[in-house]
């Protein structure tokens, strides 16, 4: 059974999901070229290893979150809700002038 840890709700069944797809910045409705619209719409990376993505909550808390997840593993090493930065990685050093009181 693979679990997904939802923001709001904690570690939950993946069959509560609904998997949205790979983030990837939208282009400019109003300077793109079709072939930008189309990699836009029809072309992933699809990696194998750590991959950005965009999920949602469908039979829970209904919330849009991104997450961090292995595409090998099905390992998910953070959550976010969308709209929020993703926080640090345990062990990642956190950039000076970030609100962090260094002292």
């Amino acid at each position: 059974m693979i679990l997904v840890p939802c923001p709001h709700c904690g570690p939950r069944n993946v069959s509560e999901f609904r998997h949205v797809g790979e983030t990837t910045a939208r282009p400019d409705p109003a300077s793109a070229t079709p072939e930008q619209w189309r990699a836009y719409l029809y072309l992933r990376r699809n990696p194998a290893g750590w991959t950005t993505e965009s999920w949602y909550h469908r039979a829970g808390c209904r919330a849009y979150f991104g997450a961090e997840r292995h595409t090998v593993t099905n390992q998910f090493r953070r959550t976010w809700l969308a709209g929020a930065e993703p926080a640090p990685l345990a062990g990642t050093p956190v950039e000076m002038g970030d609100g962090v009181d260094a002292s």
